[in-house]
């Protein structure tokens, strides 16, 4: 990303008109959602590391691979067009584009007496992704899960899908097609169109509303 000059980049705050509201130091609580997912990494860190015994480089690696999962995760659709799955993310705000990272074999289930260190390292990782992840996405539900009827969605909402195989910083997205509602109204299971051009149908209690 091209990094603008002090000026220029005053000047185009200024013609935006870009004021800057800032909190109180050392008050987090007034930070609103921004902490509250700080918070929500420091309750697994702590109870999934714990005691560990790590090198410094060990711990801040673990740190950084934990805050591009953050920063991965999906806010709001860019777009209205049915075509268009991608979602906006931190990392937009960050580096201008989502952030990625290389796919690994998943080794939560191996015993640690026989993984490396660098393993182990991964091992953590992963079991703190997992963790954040589904409390992350039934959040989500929470607002929605029995409220999902036609007066909620239309055709054409992006929704998250939840997939427990799915490696860090990836995140499945679909559009709904199609209603499928049950006696009382409430829909119970809808259509999807995929992003590889595929229709899946899905149980609501795999998606998750995206806030508009």
């Amino acid at each position: 990303m091209i990094k603008l000059p002090d000026h220029t980049l005053a000047e185009f705050l200024t013609n935006e008109s870009i004021e800057w509201n800032f909190i109180p130091p050392r008050s987090p609580n007034h930070g609103g959602l921004w902490e509250a997912g700080v918070k929500a990494f420091k309750f697994h860190l702590k109870r999934v590391v714990g005691n560990a015994h790590l090198t410094l480089e060990e711990f801040i690696t673990i740190l950084c691979e934990i805050e591009a999962v953050l920063n991965s995760r999906p806010l709001t659709p860019l777009t209205s067009n049915f075509d268009d799955f991608e979602t906006l993310t931190p990392g937009h705000f960050l580096v201008g584009r989502p952030l990625t990272s290389i796919v690994e074999p998943q080794i939560t289930n191996i015993n640690e007496n026989q993984l490396s260190r660098w393993e182990r390292v991964k091992k953590n990782t992963q079991h703190i992704y997992k963790l954040w992840k589904r409390d992350y996405l039934n959040n989500l539900q929470e607002r929605h899960k029995w409220k999902f009827n036609k007066n909620n969605v239309s055709v054409g909402t992006l929704v998250l899908i939840k997939d427990e195989n799915l490696p860090s910083t990836k995140w499945s997205t679909g559009r709904i097609t199609e209603f499928f509602p049950g006696a009382d109204g409430k829909v119970r299971v809808v259509n999807l169109h995929m992003p590889n051009g595929n229709i899946l149908k899905r149980t609501i209690r795999n998606l998750c509303i995206l806030p508009v």
